[in-house]
Order: structure tokens, then C-alpha cells, then sequence
């Protein structure tokens, strides 16, 4: 079936569209299907082409009015026809709007993919970045909201927390997504207060989700570094429970100095705080008294009440960690490498893996 293209006046009508309504005054037949697929492809060229719908419409019914026959019988059946015809003209013109739309989310989503994996050309990538209101000469920082489940495009959580983000904020040089189930936003790095406000409506539509921002990095691959970032302080503030529900990665960046060295981090865990295997109910106990100990700033009641222990208690697991591991938490020689040992178990995961072990 070749379609026939419409014209570039300003409001096209269908060659065929005369004929078949004289059929209908005359014979009372109606459109047939191969007929009606011809009208809507007629309507996705319209549309194509720039035509309205609703100048597609006007003219098609002006037609439709001159061509009236006198008679109430034949006037009936112009009327079917005419319903007839507009409806696939309006199918037509829908059908090319939806389809403009699914390539239009497929390029945000083939760009957006590139821009935080990094792939693809820089040139190109930053003349794409244009088209979404990014300009990625400038620095950019991103951030990256998770809740109790994953989100995906279209979801009512990513599009209630965008609506608040571009009702105060607008559209331009802000670019707002999800990427592996998570809530993403791009900002320029000088606009903090839109991370920080989108970490904020994050949070309180989740339910008690938690974001992270990235720090602010020029170029394409300072937008992949600032998600890293983002994506990595998540990862930490799970592991080492912290409870903060807005993260930011120039708060953290002592602990990935901290496990840069995996590998004298594991031995660190394993000969400092390795005793504690031997302990009766495993390490969990200890581990929990110490990293409270510690967040208490070493305070033994505010550590007891947070553990919901007798002072006496905690007192009596501190010196048993001594006796075990010959590391006195109390005294502040031996403080911050049994600090730091306690840190490293979080992050790496003991004593559930075997952290001597390349990871």
C-alpha cells in the first residue's frame, strides 16, 4: 500500500476523500478497511508534516459540509462515512505522535546511558547533552535516591519527585532519570541547592529512602566520577549502617582511603580483631559494642543506651574485647587502630567473608 504524502499547505485532506464520500451519498458504502489504512497513514504524513489535528479535522469536515447531499437518507449515510474517515484520520495522526514519542525516549535513554557509563565519543556525546540542556564544558554533580524498591521510568515515585524538582526549579540544565532501579539527578555543580532539593523530595516520596550526591566534576567524565560517587557512598552507608538520609561523598572519601589497600585492610581486620572468632555467641556482639562505643565518641552511658545495655554490661564487653584481642578500647593508644580495624570489618564485610582473602 503506498501512502500518499500530503501537501505542505496549511491544512491537507486525503485525494480519496471526495469520491468516497459521494460512494456513500450515492450507494451507502461505507469505508473499507484497506480504505481506512490509507486515511490513517494519510494522518501520520500530516502529522509528519506539521499539520495540527486540529486544522486536520477542520478541513476534512469543511469538505464534508460542501459535498452535504439535500436528501436526509443520503445526508445519514455522509455523516457514517465522514465518522468514519475522521476517526482514522485521527488513528493516524496518534499513531505517529506515539511513535515520536518512543524515539524520542529512546535517544534520552541511549544518551543517558552513555553519559553516566561514559561511552561514546566526547564531541558527540557533549553536542547531545545540548539537546537536554546540559553543557558538559561546565561542572556537573549528580545524585542518586534509592527506597525500599526499585524504580523504573514512568513510575509515580520518579515522576512526583520530578514534578517538584522542575516546578521550582524549571527544566533547563537539570536532567532527571532512573538508572538500576534508583532515582537520578543532574545538576550543574554551581546549583547545589537543586541536588539537595531533590534529595529531599527523594526521601520523603519514598518512605524513608535514602540519596547521595556526588561532588561536582567538569566534563562528560565528571558527570560518570560524580554518579561513581553517588552510587558508592550508597554502598557504604549500607554497609556500615550509617543512618543519614542524604549522604554526600565529600564527607566520606576517608573510607575508600581506607580500603584502597583491600588487602592491608583485610590483615588489619584479621590480626586486630580476628580473637574475637573464638568469642562464645561469634564476633557480632563485640563488633556491635565497639562500633557503638565508638559512634558514642567513647562515651560508655551513651554507647550503653544506644545498645540498650546496663553500664556494667558494656563495661564488662569492653574489657572482654581486651582481654581477647589485647586492644584496650579505652585507651586511646590503642583507639584508633581498633577504630579503624572496626571500620574495615563493616566495609568489608567480616566475618561473614574471609577477608584475608583477595576481594
Amino acid at each position: 500500500m503506498t501512502a500518499v504524502k500530503p501537501p505542505r499547505d496549511r491544512a491537507p485532506t486525503w485525494p480519496g476523500y471526495e469520491a468516497l464520500l459521494d460512494r456513500a451519498a450515492t450507494t451507502g458504502q461505507d469505508p473499507g478497511g484497506a480504505e481506512l489504512e490509507r486515511l490513517r497513514a494519510f494522518g501520520e504524513l500530516a502529522a509528519a508534516d506539521g499539520t495540527t489535528l486540529r486544522g486536520l479535522v477542520v478541513r476534512h469536515l469543511s469538505r464534508a459540509r460542501a459535498a452535504w447531499p439535500a436528501g436526509t437518507a443520503e445526508g445519514d449515510r455522509v455523516l457514517v462515512a465522514v465518522q468514519l474517515a475522521v476517526e482514522a484520520l485521527c488513528e493516524g495522526y496518534e499513531r505517529a505522535q506515539q511513535l515520536a514519542v518512543r524515539q524520542q525516549e529512546s535517544a534520552r535513554r541511549e544518551f543517558i546511558d552513555d553519559l553516566l557509563y561514559g561511552r561514546g565519543d566526547p564531541v558527540r556525546l557533549a553536542e547531545r547533552a545540548e539537546r537536554f540542556g546540559l553543557r558538559l564544558s561546565h561542572e556537573h554533580a549528580v545524585a542518586a535516591a534509592e527506597g525500599p524498591t526499585p524504580y523504573t521510568e514512568g513510575d509515580s515515585v520518579p515522576r512526583r519527585v520530578e514534578r517538584a524538582v522542575t516546578g521550582r526549579f524549571g527544566e533547563r540544565r537539570i536532567l532527571l532519570t532512573t538508572k538500576g532501579g534508583r532515582m537520578v539527578c543532574i545538576a550543574p555543580g554551581d546549583q547545589r541547592q537543586v541536588l539537595a532539593y531533590f534529595a529531599k523530595q527523594a526521601h520523603a516520596a519514598t518512605g524513608g529512602g535514602r540519596a547521595a550526591v556526588g561532588r561536582p566534576h567538569p566534563g562528560a567524565g565528571g558527570v560518570v566520577h560524580s554518579y561513581e560517587e553517588a552510587l558508592q557512598a550508597l554502598d557504604l552507608a549500607g554497609r556500615l549502617g550509617l543512618e543519614d538520609p542524604v549522604l554526600h561523598a565529600a564527607d566520606l572519601l576517608v573510607y575508600p582511603v581506607l580500603t584502597r589497600d583491600r588487602r592491608a585492610m583485610a590483615e588489619l581486620v584479621r590480626t586486630t580483631l580476628g580473637p574475637l572468632l573464638k568469642a562464645r555467641g561469634g564476633p557480632e556482639p563485640y563488633l556491635e559494642t565497639l562500633t557503638a562505643y565508638f559512634d558514642a565518641g567513647c562515651v560508655t552511658t551513651q554507647a550503653a543506651r544506644r545498645l540498650s545495655l546496663s553500664v556494667r554490661a558494656l563495661t564488662y564487653r569492653l574489657q572482654r574485647i581486651h582481654q581477647l584481642t589485647g586492644s584496650d578500647p579505652t585507651d586511646p593508644r590503642h583507639r584508633y587502630p581498633l577504630q579503624t580495624a572496626v571500620i574495615g570489618a563493616r566495609i568489608l564485610g567480616w566475618p561473614g567473608r574471609k577477608v584475608w582473602t583477595k576481594t
